[in-house]
């Protein structure tokens, strides 16, 4: 192809030669493709609250839920235990105080026993369940100490194992997830009371 006729052809708003992409449509390659479209909303930002109140806190409103739609795996008295909608990996824990507070120090003191006291029954659980090789335990303060929600304090609780960050995240930016939620959110859930 000259120059002259690939300056002629149309370019989207990633700079693809449109003329030229149909040629390769349909050619096969060695990749596979991982979809998923699910992450779009969080991309999108449709599960963020549009500001700090309760009414928007999608960890105000997932107790609301029945256990199975709010992905709660757990209720206790001052603190419950649900699913990571997006998660890091396969059985990602959040351990979430019922009371909409954003700091660590605003907990009550049954609340901060309740928050310590089921984030051990996570790790206790989540050994039983899926045997992982460690985990990763932590709250972000704060949108600019990472937190997603940073209206409403949560404790997450992230199973491990030997090998699980790969290439993917860092070349594709895509997590392989190889459980639903509603299966792990049941599997746990089963397993709470013989494990925590």
């Amino acid at each position: 192809m000259s120059v002259n006729n690939y300056e002629r052809n149309e370019f989207d708003a990633q700079g693809v030669d449109m003329d030229r992409a149909a040629d390769f449509a349909a050619v096969p390659d060695a990749f596979q493709r991982l979809w998923t479209p699910h992450r779009m909303v969080y991309i999108g930002g449709q599960s963020k609250p549009a500001d700090d109140s309760a009414g928007e806190c999608p960890f105000c409103r997932a107790p609301t839920l029945d256990d199975a739609e709010g992905l709660i795996v757990h209720r206790g008295q001052a603190a419950f235990v649900v699913l990571n909608l997006y998660p890091y990996n396969s059985g990602h824990l959040m351990v979430c105080p019922y009371r909409h507070v954003s700091d660590y120090v605003e907990l009550t003191a049954e609340e901060t026993a309740e928050v310590a006291s089921l984030t051990q029954s996570a790790i206790r659980v989540l050994t039983a369940a899926s045997a992982p090789h460690g985990f990763n335990l932590g709250m972000n303060q704060g949108a600019v100490a990472g937190a997603g929600i940073a209206a409403h304090l949560h404790q997450h609780v992230v199973p491990r194992w030997g090998g699980d960050s790969n290439f993917l995240p860092i070349v594709a930016r895509t997590r392989a997830l190889p459980e639903l939620l509603g299966e792990a959110r049941e599997r746990l859930a089963d397993a709470w009371d013989d494990n925590s």
